[in-house]
């Protein structure tokens, strides 16, 4: 009779200990898939920023032109009066305004680079991440249908994929707190 008792809770702890595993690599594989989600999102959430920024920074640069063009057509009146006094004040004027101008449409096309860059990332990444979803659904669906983990094809890893595994790992390093 003991020895059937033992068999009875060897064969019960074996179970547990097959549903616990199958339950760890289901949860690895949600949390893999949320911290994915997650860069994807700071992503898009960086997009958005960058093309707040373009616009805050459009709307400065209308400002500072029709400064610009005010600015200018005060020298043209001056020096059509015969006033160079006046004309060079207001040239003094002029100038800083139409170097903040060229400034500000320098780094205007800097952010629209970012941005189109970041984009065009976004976008790849957001593709990557639908497939994941899918594999993830797959494998935990084969888990729950026979307790064994699914069999990935072997196929290539994109460099956005290592991307992610990289920050992954290096917020894990720096306990949470990287972005």
């Amino acid at each position: 009779m003991k020895l059937l008792d033992r068999v009875s809770r060897l064969v019960r702890s074996d179970a547990h200990g097959i549903l616990d595993q199958l339950e760890e690599r289901s949860l690895l594989l949600k949390q893999h898939l949320r911290e994915a989600e997650l860069e994807v999102a700071d992503k898009q959430a960086r997009v958005e920023a960058l093309a707040e920024d373009q616009r805050r920074m459009r709307e400065e640069a209308e400002r500072l032109g029709a400064r610009e063009r005010s600015l200018d057509d005060d020298v043209e009146l001056a020096l059509a009066g015969g006033k160079t006094e006046l004309a060079r004040f207001a040239v003094a004027r002029l100038l800083p305004v139409r170097e903040a101008r060229q400034l500000l449409e320098s780094r205007i096309a800097d952010v629209a680079a970012e941005r189109q860059r970041l984009d065009e990332r976004l976008e790849a990444q957001q593709a990557q991440l639908a497939e994941l979803r899918v594999r993830v659904q797959a494998k935990l669906a084969a888990l729950r249908r026979d307790g064994t983990p699914a069999v990935a094809a072997a196929r290539s890893v994109a460099g956005e994929e290592i991307e992610l595994e990289l920050l992954r790992r290096s917020r894990a390093a720096a306990g949470g707190d990287a972005s």
